[in-house]
């Protein structure tokens, strides 16, 4: 057997204290939930995954220890599909008491002006959906100017973040496609570029401010139009035409050998020269297999309409309440942008309009 010196016993101790104190803790209690299963859950890129169980002792107490991640960053308990949400920054202690019974209504947060900040806001979100129903929320102007000072009061915080990411009813609370709701995101976003920049949520708050920001703004030149895609699958949309019928990019990439992707605003001042374009390019192609699934992200629905009536390939609308996930998808930093989808991959990212008819050609 070999033994141990007391000094290097010593240097253990010291060690395992040092690894202990880079955690942080929750300590808690279920009332009327002694030896329950409780999951505790982190998320990556919004997808929701368990770290560990925890099991309450007697009179529901637990005490739950995690290693820091080195950033700030939202966690949930999880009990029989009911969730409360809290913030940990790095090595702070949590303290949570909630009821078996209404886990995610009946609870308090305690330990740090975060964690209680976004108990607070969880509360006030709830209120919300109680008294005006949950398909109100996200359009509640006084309650989104309430959020918004909470938010502006600490940009670069992580409760900033989980009030931007949040979703009530299907809707982000803070749509990017709004003007107003935009600012507030590209307020969070610059305070996590100044004081965050390895934070990888900033990267993804730039994207999402500035791809919507130049949605509205079409004559802005994108920081970035690199990508190139290649041999890639595409990401199915579905949205409505001028008529109120459901059409599916799937449904024209599956009957046509070539598709035109088209992002675009029908009232940015280049949309009359770029639909001429696309207008030559369908005449002279669309009986060889060319079709057109063109997707406007116009303010004013109504005028669109008029404009998608005098056009002959699929026109369809993007609300402004579907929020930025298909721009997200497509990575869309300007408008228009355009994609050459061939036998179902997208082979093609033209940047440049007036280079489309020849790439349509190379594949017909």
């Amino acid at each position: 057997m070999k033994h141990i010196s007391a000094a290097a016993c010593g240097s253990l101790i010291i060690l395992a204290t040092a690894c202990s104190d880079n955690q942080w803790h929750i300590k808690g209690s279920l009332d009327g939930g002694e030896g329950k299963e409780i999951l505790v859950q982190a998320t990556d890129n919004g997808r929701w995954y368990t770290l560990d169980t925890i099991t309450t002792g007697k009179n529901g107490k637990f005490d739950y220890s995690h290693q820091a991640m080195g950033r700030p960053d939202v966690y949930r308990l999880n009990l029989d599909g009911k969730n409360i949400y809290f913030p940990i920054d790095s090595i702070e202690t949590i303290n949570i008491a909630a009821n078996d019974s209404a886990f995610d209504v009946s609870y308090t947060i305690s330990g740090t002006p975060a964690a209680e900040t976004m108990m607070q806001v969880d509360k006030i979100l709830r209120d919300a959906v109680v008294t005006k129903g949950a398909q109100y929320v996200a359009t509640d102007s006084v309650l989104k100017r309430e959020l918004a000072q909470t938010i502006l009061a600490d940009p670069s915080g992580i409760v900033a973040y989980y009030i931007i990411s949040k979703q009530i009813n299907g809707q982000y609370l803070f749509n990017p496609a709004t003007r107003t709701d935009n600012r507030v995101i590209g307020a969070v976003a610059n305070a996590y570029s100044e004081q965050r920049p390895a934070d990888p949520r900033t990267a993804y708050l730039r994207q999402l401010y500035l791809a919507n920001r130049m949605a509205m703004n079409p004559g802005m030149i994108a920081p970035s139009d690199t990508i190139q895609a290649s041999e890639l699958a595409y990401f199915d949309i579905s949205l409505t035409n001028q008529k109120g019928d459901t059409l599916t990019l799937s449904d024209a990439v599956n009957r046509n050998k070539v598709v035109i992707l088209s992002f675009t605003a029908y009232t940015a001042e280049t949309s009359p020269a770029y639909n001429a374009l696309l207008g030559e390019i369908y005449s002279r192609h669309h009986n060889q297999g060319l079709e057109i699934y063109q997707i406007a992200f116009d303010d004013d629905e109504f005028q669109w309409k008029q404009s998608a009536n005098n056009l002959p390939w699929i026109t369809v609308y993007h609300p402004g309440t579907n929020g930025p996930q298909l721009l997200m998808n497509y990575n869309v930093q300007g408008l228009p942008t355009t994609f050459v989808i061939t036998n179902g991959q997208i082979t093609d990212r033209v940047s440049d309009p007036t280079t489309l008819s020849s790439v349509i050609a190379r594949h017909l």
